[in-house]
């Protein structure tokens, strides 16, 4: 239970600091009620997590083999790709979590003209946040935590995650969005996912 929800949390904290949903979170908080854009934004990857989580389980029904390995694969895989993408990246590269947020805010407005009512920034903030969630890296890697580990833990771990990174988003989002370097974030990023890899591989050992 504490392995899992250390697993989650870490994981969610430090994958998703600099993501695109955490800069909509930004933009949607300089322009709407803090604490509406925080409940939405939350409730969005709250419901990503649980959903994560569920496909984890149906995951954990194949054999325990395919299930460690997979997981492995899956850890390195990502953990490799993050720490070569952040070496391609020059040390001043601008935020593309934050330029692709823009332009899926500046879309969304463009479509439906949202007014102030508190109801449509809630729908605002959730819909945008569970369709730029979707298939993400940090959804993929729940899953995998969830077919490998305790799922009340790692829902737990996971959504605090999410928690903290929201806030930050939303509460401090406009002094540190231009002060995340993307190149590092993406680098300590991959240093966990393959720190997560071989602890899964010392424990088939």
């Amino acid at each position: 239970m504490l392995t899992a929800f250390t697993a989650g949390l870490l994981l969610i904290t430090i994958s998703e600091l600099g993501d695109k949903t955490f800069f909509i979170g930004v933009i949607l908080s300089m322009r709407y009620s803090r604490r509406l854009v925080f409940f939405g934004v939350l409730a969005a990857l709250a419901a990503m997590t649980v959903l994560s989580v569920l496909l984890g389980q149906v995951v954990s029904l194949l054999p325990d083999y395919y299930i460690r390995y997979g997981e492995i694969a899956l850890f390195l895989g990502f953990g490799f790709k993050l720490l070569y993408d952040a070496s391609k990246m020059p040390a001043q590269a601008e935020n593309t979590g934050a330029k692709e947020a823009a332009v899926e805010v500046a879309k969304q407005n463009k479509k439906d003209k949202l007014q102030s009512a508190n109801f449509a920034i809630l729908l605002q903030a959730f819909t945008m946040t569970f369709l730029a969630e979707w298939g993400d890296r940090t959804q993929i890697s729940t899953i995998a935590l969830a077919a490998a580990h305790q799922p009340v833990g790692v829902t737990v771990g996971a959504i605090l995650g999410h928690g903290i990174c929201t806030a930050i988003a939303v509460i401090g989002g406009r002094l540190i969005a231009g002060r995340i370097s993307e190149k590092w974030v993406t680098a300590l990023g991959g240093v966990l996912f393959l720190i997560f890899g071989v602890v899964a591989m010392l424990e088939q050992v």
